[in-house]
């Protein structure tokens, strides 16, 4: 088995960037999900509500920061990697309020113009920490703006296999995964307890649960009832709909894709 893909997806719920390389750290990869949008009550903005953030393309720049429309390149915005501004604000993501900086009230102008909503761009700053659950934590890691924990893992075989019941076969984008490994079998990963990717090496802590996210075609932003509607006819635990495999880091300092992947079983 091998390393096949590496994503990231720096602002929440944006697009997706597949990299051939990455730096490892305690967060999760590095930019992952560094940059939320928040509505005016600080709340955190997704593609479960707003499908149509999808279409929004963030790539990385040697100065931080490009995002356009998928649908018209030339409504962009550029964003520095640091926050332009002093402000601080309480935010919330699921059950955690943690503190988040506005980038730049011109960033947060042009996102409140472009998705039709009143909002603010923040980034994570060094100073806050969202720590783990200590159920899951190894040695009280924090995570940043990912919805559970700081890296996601997939198979390869385990999409192949969902998409052989699929009257319309889905990419992998829909379950925006870290690392997507090739070899095995489908759903294997289900009794991992560490991998090792290259020289790094991981925890699985939990299994993903997945929402109505992975209906939303990454292209075009619309909704749909599969792949979920399918999934959960045979992916159903604790009522739940599980694919993928939760992560954090324990050692190593970068992946690259073709890293040989080996798994140590619970």
């Amino acid at each position: 088995m091998y390393l096949q893909d590496i994503y990231i997806y720096p602002i929440k719920s944006l697009g997706g960037i597949r990299l051939e390389e990455s730096v490892l750290e305690e967060r999760g990869l590095q930019y992952d999900r560094r940059w939320m949008l928040v509505d005016k009550e600080g709340v955190f903005l997704t593609q479960r509500t707003f499908p149509e953030m999808a279409l929004l393309q963030v790539e990385v720049k040697d100065s931080g920061l490009l995002v356009y429309h998928k649908n018209n390149h030339i409504q962009r915005i550029h964003l520095p990697f640091q926050a332009q501004t002093e402000d601080f604000l309480t935010v919330r993501i699921w059950d955690d309020l943690v503190i988040g900086q506005i980038v730049d009230h011109e960033v947060s102008r042009w996102f409140s113009e472009t998705l039709g909503l009143e909002c603010e761009l923040v980034i994570m700053p060094e100073t806050t920490e969202r720590k783990l659950s200590p159920k899951y934590a190894v040695n009280n890691e924090s995570v940043g703006f990912a919805d559970a924990m700081p890296y996601l893992l997939i198979g390869q075989a385990s999409l192949e296999e969902l998409n052989s019941r699929l009257e319309i076969a889905v990419p992998m984008d829909r379950f925006r995964p870290n690392l997507v490994f090739a070899g095995g079998l489908p759903f294997e990963d289900d009794g991992w307890d560490i991998i090792k990717v290259g020289a790094a090496e991981f925890k699985i802590t939990k299994p993903c649960a997945r929402c109505v996210l992975t209906t939303v075609n990454q292209e075009t932003a619309q909704k749909g009832k599969e792949p979920l509607k399918t999934l959960a006819t045979y992916r159903t635990f604790d009522h739940k709909v599980m694919f993928g495999q939760n992560m954090l880091l324990l050692q190593g300092q970068r992946i690259r894709v073709g890293d040989e992947v080996v798994p140590f079983l619970k």
